[in-house]
Order: structure tokens, then C-alpha cells, then sequence
């Protein structure tokens, strides 16, 4: 591992909030926008991504001394279509229905940004386990805004949470269901592809608004405690 090598905390910070994929990175829009008209297909898609980061990051890691660097973007691509063949077929035998629900998403992400992005610029340059920790923090992250997604629509949309989930933990799953509103008529648009741009944008907003408040507190404890340049020199 090399002296510049991240880490840990680093590594988690950065997949799970700072560098957040559909937040900050703004990769893999196409399927966080279409899968997540509820909270089970965010999370059976986010988990399924978590897998192919995890897989795609280690091996890359492992392999990284003996790819050449002029075809290295496309071993990478293999390797990234291997995992998530195995992940598909993974789920249709497991989880069909889920497979059936989340269709050709699965596949695609091989085309998902994030997942070549992280292993051209942190698994390819860095030791297994760290590589295998950003997967997974890169994939959580991705999870948590599919699943926030997804739970925000389905419940503005339903007035639901964790509808179906059977489909993805057997008959246990029904009981996770929650009918948060009732005698609720529901409201389409929230539903509609319009619903995950506004839910996108409210989530992203909501992120920035707490970062700005962290900031803007993180800088005024200093002067709140007394300790500015001119209480240094008084002392």
C-alpha cells in the first residue's frame, strides 16, 4: 500500500456521503431514476450494484500488475460484465420475481459510470482490501439514495413503505409492509418519471442544506470558544 494510500474513515466518508454517486458524483442516473419508484426496487437494485462493486473493485485490484496499461479499460470492462452476469443470474435464480420487476436495469450496470469510475481511478491503484472497502462504500452510498428515492415516492406516491417486499425476502417480506397513510387516494406524479427528477433534486438539495449547516457551524465554533487570533494574543 502506498504512503498516499486513503483511509478507512476516508474511504467510508467519501462512498457514503462526500462523494455520494447519485448525489454528488451524479453517476447512474439513468437506472436511480427509473428503478426507484419504491423503496424494494431502490434497494434490490442498490444491493445488486454493491455486489458488482465489490467483485469488480477487488479483482481489478488483484489483477492491476499484470494488465498492461493500453488495454486496461478494456479488461476492466470484462471484468465488470463478468460480475454482473454473475449477480444476474445470481438474482433470477434467487430472487425472480425482483428480476422480473427491475429488468433489463440489472444488466445495465455495466453501463453504470460509477463502477468503471471507481475501477480506473481508486481499484486500480490500490491494495485489495482497500479496494474492496470503496466498493462497498461507493455501492452502500448508491444504495441509501435508491432506497431514499424509492421510499420518498412510493410514499408521496401510495402512502406505503416496503410495498412488495416479498418479492425480495419470501412471505417474511409481508410484514415489513407499511401502510404509513391511510384512506389514501395516492398522487400519480410521484410515481411518473417526473416524480424521481423532483425527488432527486429535493434529496440533493436536502444534502447540500446539511452540508452548508455543518460548514457554517464547524466554522463559528472557534469563535464561539474563544479561541480567534486576537483571545491567542490576549493570552
Amino acid at each position: 500500500m502506498s504512503a498516499s494510500a486513503p483511509s478507512k474513515s476516508e474511504i467510508l466518508a467519501n462512498g457514503l456521503w462526500r462523494n455520494n454517486t447519485g448525489l454528488v458524483a451524479l453517476l447512474g442516473l439513468c437506472p436511480l431514476l427509473a428503478t426507484s419508484s419504491s423503496a424494494v426496487n431502490g434497494l434490490g437494485l442498490g444491493l445488486a450494484t454493491v455486489l458488482v462493486l465489490l467483485l469488480t473493485n477487488t479483482t481489478i485490484a488483484l489483477i492491476r500488475s499484470f494488465v498492461p496499461n493500453e488495454v486496461r479499460i478494456p479488461v476492466f470492462i470484462v471484468v465488470i460484465a463478468s460480475a454482473v452476469t454473475a449477480v444476474e443470474l445470481a438474482m433470477h435464480a434467487f430472487l425472480p420475481e425482483l428480476h422480473k420487476v427491475l429488468g433489463i436495469f440489472i444488466p445495465l450496470i455495466v453501463t453504470n459510470c460509477c463502477v468503471l469510475g471507481r475501477a480506473e481511478s481508486f481499484a486500480s491503484k490500490n491494495a485489495p482490501a482497500l479496494a474492496a472497502l470503496d466498493g462497498v462504500a461507493t455501492g452502500l452510498g448508491f444504495t441509501l439514495v435508491l432506497t431514499a428515492l424509492g421510499s420518498l415516492r412510493e410514499l408521496v406516491g401510495q402512502g406505503t413503505l416496503f410495498a412488495s417486499a416479498d418479492i425480495m425476502f419470501g412471505e417474511a417480506g409481508r410484514m415489513l409492509t407499511v401502510q404509513v397513510l391511510h384512506d389514501y387516494r395516492g398522487f400519480l406524479l410521484a410515481i411518473l418519471p417526473p416524480g424521481a427528477f423532483i425527488g432527486l433534486a429535493l434529496l440533493i438539495a436536502g444534502k447540500n442544506w446539511l452540508d452548508a449547516r455543518t460548514n457554517a457551524r464547524t466554522a463559528a465554533t472557534p469563535v464561539e470558544a474563544g479561541c480567534t487570533p486576537e483571545a491567542h494574543a490576549r493570552a
